[in-house]
């Protein structure tokens, strides 16, 4: 089973697929926790590149870079953990190329879905939560996160205010095609009602699984 999670920096993904995943190790599952862009050795470094390079980067360059890191996690990683048996949880995938080099640099939507499909052979995740969360709030979450932890944004964080609110309306967007996978959830929620939102969901999915 393939679970994805979404949402624009500070809505709480990171918190939620730690939670998922140790409830399923709790069931025995064995889980891969991966994130966009990373997971392998070439994403990791192309991960370096696009978040921390001083250069300007171009969108279809940014969007052509992101999806080459998730051509080599799929093959290497995704596909080979599906093939196992393992449950693999990923933190950003296919949608965030959709939203944020989509909508947020608005570059051709056809054409990011024909390299989305190129870049993984087609896998869809099973189900992907959408943390949704007013891009004013996540700054302000993630500030306070850069103070707690003396760090800085990144190239991708100090895109701007009316980037991410581009950004969350394609989410929005990406979740009104997509019923049937993608569930939208209320980030400013407690960390325990997103926990029993998401469990509904996943739980259902491992019924369906064993019929």
């Amino acid at each position: 089973m393939f679970i994805t999670f979404e949402g624009i920096d500070g809505s709480g993904k990171s918190t939620q697929i730690y939670l998922l995943a140790n409830s399923l190790t709790e069931l025995n599952f064995t889980v891969k926790v991966l994130r966009e862009p990373g997971g392998n050795i070439v994403s990791e470094n192309i991960r370096n590149l696009l978040l921390h390079t001083d250069d300007i980067v171009e969108p279809r360059c940014e969007l052509l870079l992101f999806t080459a890191a998730r051509a080599q996690l799929v093959s290497r990683v995704i596909k080979p953990a599906l093939d196992n048996g393992d449950i693999v949880l990923c933190d950003r995938y296919i949608d965030s190329s959709v939203a944020y080099q989509g909508y947020g640099r608005q570059l051709p939507i056809d054409d990011i879905n024909i390299i989305n499909a190129f870049a993984t052979a087609g896998l869809v995740p099973d189900a992907t939560f959408i943390l949704d969360l007013a891009p004013l709030e996540a700054s302000n979450r993630a500030d306070s996160r850069f103070d707690l932890t003396s760090t800085s944004p990144d190239r991708m964080e100090k895109s701007g205010n009316e980037f991410f609110t581009r950004a969350r309306n394609g989410y929005l967007y990406i979740a009104h095609m997509n019923p049937e996978r993608v569930h939208v959830l209320n980030a400013r929620s407690s960390i325990q009602d997103l926990q029993e939102s998401i469990w509904k969901v996943v739980s259902g999915l491992l019924q369906r699984k064993k019929q």
